[in-house]
């Protein structure tokens, strides 16, 4: 259990794939998928290994100067439309997430998301659940000019709500993802849907783990 209610923050932040929703198998999916058709045959574990960030940005890891930046993003696009179309019959939150929100809300707490998603994606699940109206910033791929591990969209986030590290709490689910969250220097609690905790041993910024936000994985 995670006892975060003596904690003094004001802002709680989440990454949106694997924190608030368990689609990271689907992202993988669908990238394997994808990467088939351009010519790139790899198992969901070398997609789970090597796809993270900013779609662009892994289409020129993976491809080098292959594509253009046009093509690249046409390539990402078709991607997520793939993802969206397989996940959206079992689109919905984390367990305990909406509680959650709701005691977030009730008691006066900021809430933002900071997902390295293109906004197509952020909409799909905001709107779909209805749940846009919770959160007072919402920050995707298109905010930011380098995706996770870099910290920047956190920091954005941070200024545009005049807050201090010291009191963000950011819930994120990937490796690399938290390591951003370090960066920014906020305290993080790891969603582990998508890897193990013996992974982020590097990182001494992380305050706990979490399987949901059930309220016996999340006191409050």
């Amino acid at each position: 259990m995670v006892d975060i209610s003596s904690l003094d923050y004001s802002t709680v932040i989440f990454d949106m794939d694997g924190t608030m929703v368990n689609n990271m198998m689907v992202h993988h999916h669908a990238w394997q998928q994808k990467l088939q058709l351009l010519g790139m045959n790899l198992s969901i574990d070398e997609v789970k290994e090597n796809i993270h960030g900013i779609n662009e940005e892994i289409l020129e890891r993976l491809f080098g100067d292959r594509f253009t930046i046009e093509e690249r993003r046409i390539h990402a696009s078709d991607k997520e439309k793939l993802y969206r179309e397989l996940f959206k019959e079992k689109l919905k939150l984390l367990d305990g997430l909406p509680e959650y929100l709701g005691y977030l809300k009730d008691n006066g707490k900021s809430i933002a998301i900071g997902s390295a998603a293109p906004p197509e994606n952020i909409d799909f699940v905001l709107d779909n659940l209805n749940i846009r109206s919770l959160f007072r910033i919402i920050m995707d791929s298109s905010d930011v000019s380098k995706g996770k591990p870099n910290p920047e969209i956190y920091m954005k986030i941070m200024q545009k709500l005049n807050v201090e590290p010291k009191d963000c709490l950011i819930f994120e689910d990937s490796v690399v993802g938290a390591e951003a969250a370090a960066g920014s220097g906020a305290a993080t609690v790891v969603v582990t849907t998508t890897h193990a905790k013996k992974e982020f041993k590097h990182l001494p910024s992380i305050f706990g783990f979490i399987e949901d936000f059930s309220r016996n994985n999340l006191q409050y």
